[in-house]
């Protein structure tokens, strides 16, 4: 999942995405393939083996302080990432994976955060060839929805397969990427702090893997008609993204700095949410959302909250607003290696 990112309504900064180290649960799916297909191994996908994840605690009993996101809020907000995500960065992203050798012929995509999925339906069916989808997350929940929905074929017909793994996406390692073709997220960034970032920069850079790197929030919003506090709400959201050490929308930023300090090349484009009529019942979970971290920041905008909120939903209702969400994109390039032009 998609990661869940900032955009989720009413939810603190989710701890979703897992690492491919040894020790914690995996799970693993053939689409169109026999049961002997789906059990091979496949180099680059992480370990095999399942593992509890936590002494005495069951495999599919997720940390009690772990944030938990309804996969009704993904579903609904999958439409309008998919519109959103920049297909520019495609080309760029499918000249280096065609020059990267293939270890067992299949493309191997770390999903980090993944949700419930969504980022490999999207992306799967945009690029040729096998692949194997590694899917990490922490939530067996959202594992399960993004096994049962993953995508069945590749953009020129090859076969999809998936695995998943539970962990924390902080003890990420180049080890845990030997082999791997890319490693992507959606709405992932602006949830992980500096040194989170740095680390998935370093450990992308040494093992020689891209990075496309989805739907990262940029602190902008417009809103049309305008109202007044539009602009003392979105200060007060940004500054709740931004609490504690998390970056919210100085993601971008961050990213692009480390991933050029370790060497890579480093493209970013605009993927903003464009919500209009058709998107109301998105529009509303989100404006709720948002209107509440701005109001848990700021505890003093809670009256002019009812009010504001009970405006924007009647015109949200009604089809008279429209909305950006803005965010951006970016495909990180780190220098080949193990022979890749």
């Amino acid at each position: 999942m998609t990661a869940t990112g900032s955009d989720a309504p009413g939810q603190g900064a989710p701890r979703t995405a897992g690492t491919g180290t040894a020790g914690q649960d995996v799970t693993q799916s053939g689409t169109g393939a026999g049961d002997q297909d789906a059990k091979r191994v496949v180099p680059g996908a992480g370990p095999t083996t399942s593992g509890s994840g936590a002494p005495g605690r069951r495999a599919d009993t997720p940390d009690d302080d772990m944030p938990r996101y309804a996969p009704q809020w993904l579903q609904l907000r999958e439409g309008a990432d998919a519109a959103a995500r920049a297909a520019d960065l495609l080309d760029p992203l499918r000249i280096r994976l065609a020059n990267m050798p293939r270890r067992g012929g299949d493309l191997v995509i770390h999903d980090l955060g993944c949700g419930t999925g969504s980022m490999g339906r999207w992306l799967a069916p945009r690029l040729d060839g096998a692949q194997h989808w590694v899917l990490h997350d922490r939530d067996p929940y959202l594992l399960h929805f993004a096994t049962v929905g993953s995508p069945s074929a590749a953009a020129d017909g090859s076969g999809v397969t998936v695995t998943t793994q539970r962990g924390d996406i902080s003890r990420l390692t180049a080890d845990a990427l030997t082999g791997a073709s890319l490693v992507t997220a959606s709405a992932l960034l602006d949830v992980l702090t500096r040194e989170e970032t740095d680390r998935l920069a370093a450990a992308c850079a040494e093992a020689g893997v891209p990075a496309l790197l989805t739907l990262s929030v940029a602190g902008r919003v417009e809103f049309a008609p305008g109202d007044p506090l539009d602009a003392e709400f979105a200060e007060a959201f940004n500054a709740h993204q931004r609490r504690g050490d998390l970056l919210g929308p100085d993601a971008i930023t961050a990213a692009c700095e480390a991933f050029d300090r370790h060497g890579a090349t480093v493209r970013v484009h605009p993927s903003p949410w464009r919500l209009g009529p058709d998107e109301a019942a998105l529009t509303e979970e989100w404006l709720r959302g948002w209107v509440g971290a701005a109001v848990e920041q700021r505890p003093e905008l809670a009256e002019r909250a009812e009010s504001y909120l009970r405006s924007r939903v009647a015109a949200c209702a009604a089809g008279e607003l429209r909305v950006v969400v803005h965010h951006s994109d970016v495909l990180a390039l780190p220098r080949p290696t193990g022979g890749a032009k």
